[in-house]
């Protein structure tokens, strides 16, 4: 066994030992990360990758055939290539690019899930709709025959208290499945803060360095 697979394994058992209470869908995020990573994680059982660039999503999933999340902004002359590759898209806040996906997946007989993305301070920057929009947006989603609408993610503002705002998004998400019940799922929590989101009530969180480990970026 590799060093990096030795290391691999005990990050990753470590997460799933803290999350095993809440039975969650465990998303690895793999972005900058190598293949190897995902193929090493993959062998020890992972079933759910997440990426942020398509570009990296269409090279990985092309090597491991797993479960693929695309959780980065979307963009419409992208959304071809993302539909190439990913069985669920957490990010769209956009009843433009939902029709879009959906006529491209008519061509092909396909379906996607799909997170509409919430954000809770409105900063156009960092995606996402308001609640007041969130009900018109699932409204015209929910129509769309190639897509199942799986329920809501958000990111925290960096400005708030992790706690108050997972706390808010939980009130959120409470109040929007009483619209939509079989929108249950709520995609929330990452490397910092997923056993607080865990505890307010996430389904699904999207964890990367805290297994894969810190980061390097392309200059």
């Amino acid at each position: 066994m590799s060093s990096r697979q030795s290391q691999l394994e005990v990050n990753l058992r470590a997460v799933e030992a803290e999350i095993a209470p809440f039975s969650p869908t465990l998303i690895v995020v793999t972005k900058t990360y190598p293949v190897s990573d995902v193929e090493i994680l993959h062998s020890l059982g992972v079933k759910h990758f997440g990426e942020n660039r398509s570009s990296e999503g269409l090279e990985k999933s092309a090597s491991i055939k797993a479960h693929w999340s695309y959780q980065g902004e979307i963009q419409s002359k992208k959304i071809r290539e993302i539909l190439q590759w990913a069985d669920c898209i957490h990010s769209l806040d956009s009843q433009a690019h939902a029709g879009k996906i959906d006529r491209a997946l008519a061509e092909t007989g396909r379906s996607i899930e799909v997170f509409l993305q919430l954000s809770l301070d409105g900063d156009a920057t960092r995606g996402g709709v308001q609640e007041r929009e969130l009900l018109e947006l699932a409204e015209s989603v929910s129509a769309l025959p190639s897509i199942t609408m799986l329920g809501i993610m958000c990111v925290p503002p960096v400005n708030m208290v992790a706690a108050e705002a997972l706390s808010e998004i939980a009130e959120i998400h409470h109040r929007f499945t009483s619209h939509y019940p079989k929108a249950q799922s709520l995609s929330a929590g990452m490397s910092g803060d997923y056993l607080m989101a865990l505890e307010h009530g996430a389904t699904h969180i999207r964890v990367g360095s805290k297994i894969l480990g810190s980061r390097h970026y392309d200059q």
